[in-house]
């Protein structure tokens, strides 16, 4: 199985910087695509953005051209750089990976989960 440990959240104010980090470890054929999404209170868990394997990219609209997502295959890690940073960013982030199991099958695995909290 795979474990995702996440880091990098924090509380910041409004228009500066985190960068989130998210490593994969465990025994797994293959991690396909990457990805981080978000639960405010009260809301439904959303996708932020996510990356595939290859390198191409998707975002949010609330986000796109503010947040960065990017990953280091080697290291089976994926980051997101969250610039410009609003107070309707607060919320709990998640890492997400599909996994590829050595039978072709697949899974999604998730991480526990960072806060960011960005203050006005």
């Amino acid at each position: 199985q795979v474990q995702l440990v996440e880091s990098g959240g924090g509380l910041v104010q409004a228009g500066g910087s985190l960068r989130l980090s998210c490593a994969a470890s465990g025994i797994i054929f293959r991690i396909n695509a990457m990805g981080w999404y978000r639960q405010a209170p009260g809301k439904q868990r959303e996708l932020v953005a996510a990356i595939t394997r290859g390198g191409s990219t998707t975002y949010a609209g609330s986000v796109k051209g503010r947040f960065a997502i990017s990953r280091d295959n080697a290291k089976n890690t994926v980051y997101l750089e969250m610039n410009s940073l609003k107070p309707e960013d607060t919320a709990v982030y998640y890492c997400n990976a599909e996994g590829v199991h050595i039978t072709g099958s697949t899974t999604n695995f998730w991480g526990q989960g960072t806060q960011v909290t960005v203050s006005s």
